[in-house]
């Protein structure tokens, strides 16, 4: 027995019927379609970004202060960036002062360093990071970049130091006026030296300095040459200086007789002399004699030799002091200065003429003068033989002199004074 079965397409059959229907499925088969095409795109698009920004290589037309790295492998530039560095620090640097005298130094010991900063963090960029930073890092990547330089001068300051200036320069002398042994007034002339110019230098290194790898072959072989930027360096005396003082000639002299003083007088005086000595006087100031015997204790000392004390002679430390006061006050009376303090002795002296002296006692009696000649006045003293003299030297019109006349006045009695002395007999006396 035979048994057939017939089937009918009822799908071809609804197909037919139901347009709807297939339409749907036309629309299941193209978004399909559009899914897959999407996929491949993204992933032919993931798949091109991963290579551009995984390259090793810097994007083209890239340079680095003249040198060109686009197209090389980053890991090659990053060594090669270093080594080029150093060669920068180490080109030689000859630093030329005075005549045919120069010093050779690198340029990282004149306190010149180079960095790229920038560079190197953009390499990072192209390198570290998501793959979309990377990305947009290299598109982004700028084509010229430049070199960071740094200057710190105090490395060269401690090369270039004071001590290594006095011993390539010298040191300035101070010009000088001396007083001959024939009372001449010589002067000589200062002596300059030379010191760094540290501004100068600075705006040198910055102007002499590369900043372009493509000067670095010929910089290695000849180096950079420098004249170091000198500036005068003055004393603190000029000669112009001390002429202005007018300290110009001997303008007067007087001396007093030592007679027959002793030694510890004569000592006196010579100490007293020498304090006084070279003492130099500014317009207007007050010559202050009681400074000067301060300064001959300490230096000098004094003796003991007769002084006046109420009117009598007694035997006292720094007896004759007081011939140097006077001999002074005869000096300055003679060129018109003005005395601002003086006191005769109680008793009269033999080296002067009554009215003339002018006595010191410590704490008590002082002789002050002041220097009213408008310019500055040096003061001489010395003992030669059995002399004091005193010597003024300034500017004192030629034509100009100042005489003294003592002249006597008044004669005051002695003044009879009495004192008990118990040794003598009732009613007696004595004369002392």
């Amino acid at each position: 027995m035979s048994v057939h079965i017939h089937i009918k397409s009822t799908y071809g059959a609804a197909s037919r019927g139901h347009p709807g229907r297939r339409l749907f499925m036309k629309k299941i088969h193209l978004t399909l379609i559009i899914v897959i095409a999407l996929i491949l795109i993204g992933s032919l698009i993931y798949g091109g970004l991963q290579l551009y920004g995984h390259k090793n290589t810097l994007p083209k037309g890239t340079t680095l202060a003249g040198w060109e790295v686009g197209g090389l492998n980053i890991s090659e530039v990053r060594s090669e960036l270093e080594k080029k560095l150093q060669a920068l620090e180490s080109i030689p640097l000859v630093l030329k002062f005075k005549e045919n005298s120069e010093l050779t130094l690198k340029l990282k010991q004149a306190g010149m360093t180079y960095e790229a900063t920038d560079f190197e963090q953009g390499l990072q960029d192209l390198t570290e990071g998501r793959l979309w930073d990377r990305v947009k890092a290299r598109y982004n990547f700028p084509q010229n970049w430049s070199l960071e330089a740094h200057l710190e001068i105090a490395q060269l300051q401690t090369i270039l130091s004071p001590a290594w200036e006095r011993e390539s320069f010298g040191d300035p002398v101070d010009a000088t006026r001396r007083i001959t042994g024939d009372d001449r007034v010589v002067y000589t002339s200062e002596k300059t030296s030379l010191e760094v110019d540290w501004t100068g230098m600075v705006t040198s290194l910055w102007a002499a300095a590369p900043t372009r790898f493509s000067r670095l072959l010929s910089l290695q072989e000849k180096g950079i040459t420098l004249e170091v930027p000198l500036t005068i360096l003055q004393p603190d005396i000029t000669l112009n200086a001390l002429k202005e003082q007018g300290i110009e000639r001997k303008i007067m002299q007087f001396s007093t007789s030592l007679g027959a003083s002793g030694p510890g007088r004569i000592y006196n005086v010579e100490s007293a002399a020498k304090a006084v000595n070279g003492t130099v006087l500014p317009p207007g100031a007050v010559f202050d004699y009681g400074k000067a015997i301060e300064k001959a204790k300490i230096e000098y000392g004094f003796r003991e030799a007769p002084v006046i004390v109420n009117g009598k002679l007694q035997a006292g430390v720094g007896g004759g002091i007081c011939q140097v006061s006077s001999t002074l006050y005869n000096a300055a009376l003679r060129t018109g200065l003005e005395i601002v303090e003086r006191r005769n002795h109680s008793l009269p002296v033999n080296y002067l003429p009554k009215g003339q002296d002018a006595t010191f006692a410590e704490g008590y009696i002082n002789f002050r003068f002041r220097n009213t000649t408008g310019k500055y006045l040096v003061i001489k003293a010395a003992v030669q033989g059995r002399s004091l003299t005193i010597k003024l030297f300034g500017t004192f019109p030629q034509n100009v002199t100042y005489k003294v006349h003592s002249q006597i006045v008044e004669v005051l009695p002695p003044v009879d004074k009495y004192v008990n002395d118990p040794s003598l007999p009732r009613g007696g006396s004595r004369v002392i």
